[in-house]
């Protein structure tokens, strides 16, 4: 059965949602989230992503204390994401309590870094962070697209050792309107030992169960809880 994996993007310490990566299209929602993160627990969910928005901007982690807290008072199993891309801001991620990093650009723009990571936290612990539009690898933001395709770059992590990837469909993203899962087929029949999340354009119970009958692993989602187009303890029920 896929995983389940509710997910909070943070800017000024608020719950916020974009529209394709754009900042532009920010929404701001009346969400605490560690109070998010906390009635989520209770409902039985185990994990929780959780993206510094702030720092995919600023290109270093500035939501730390956010996940301090959340980490502080519930169990849950964080995975978090948004401006690592040093040593000092993965360092900041794990001391403060995430169970696993999404590591994106530095994963493109500077593989030797990324091997350092493996090497030191051991490759279970990281998450790679596949943005994806017309096939090719999105970084800082998803502002820049590089020359990377995205299968290249898969089987690049895959024989160092990274079996977890999110990938996203930035075309998705946001939209509430389905997700990419012929792109997530495809990328299991390339990899099928990879433990693939998938992210973007989840609008209802319906996509989940799409995803569920393709056989992908896991699925992140967060606009359509906020936006009550999922009930969160309807889905669990179900699940």
């Amino acid at each position: 059965m896929i995983e389940l994996i509710p997910a909070i993007d943070i800017i000024g310490g608020k719950c916020v949602r974009l529209t394709k990566g754009d900042y532009g299209s920010k929404k701001v929602y009346d969400l605490n989230p560690l109070d998010f993160a906390k009635q989520i627990e209770e409902m039985g969910y185990r994990r929780l992503h959780m993206v510094d928005l702030d720092g995919a901007r600023s290109n270093h982690v500035v939501n730390g204390e956010v996940l301090s807290e959340v980490v502080a008072n519930t169990n849950l199993q964080i995975d978090f994401g948004g401006g690592i891309k040093s040593d000092v801001d993965l360092e900041t991620v794990f001391e403060s309590g995430a169970a696993f990093a999404t590591i994106g650009s530095v994963a493109v723009k500077d593989p030797e870094l990324m091997d350092s990571w493996i090497k030191r936290y051991g490759a279970h612990r990281l998450i790679l962070g596949a943005d994806v539009k017309d096939g090719y690898v999105c970084i800082n933001g998803w502002k820049e697209k590089s020359r990377l395709q995205l299968l290249t770059f898969l089987h690049s992590y895959y024989d160092k050792g990274i079996r977890q990837v999110l990938c996203t469909d930035i075309s998705k993203d946001g939209m509430l309107q389905g997700t990419a899962v012929e792109l997530y087929k495809e990328i299991m029949q390339a990899l099928p030992d990879l433990y693939l999340i998938a992210s973007g354009g989840v609008s209802c119970e319906e996509d989940i169960a799409l995803l569920d009958r393709a056989g992908i692993p896991a699925v992140v989602f967060g606009k359509a809880i906020y936006e009550g187009k999922i009930d969160l303890r309807k889905l669990k029920e179900i699940k």
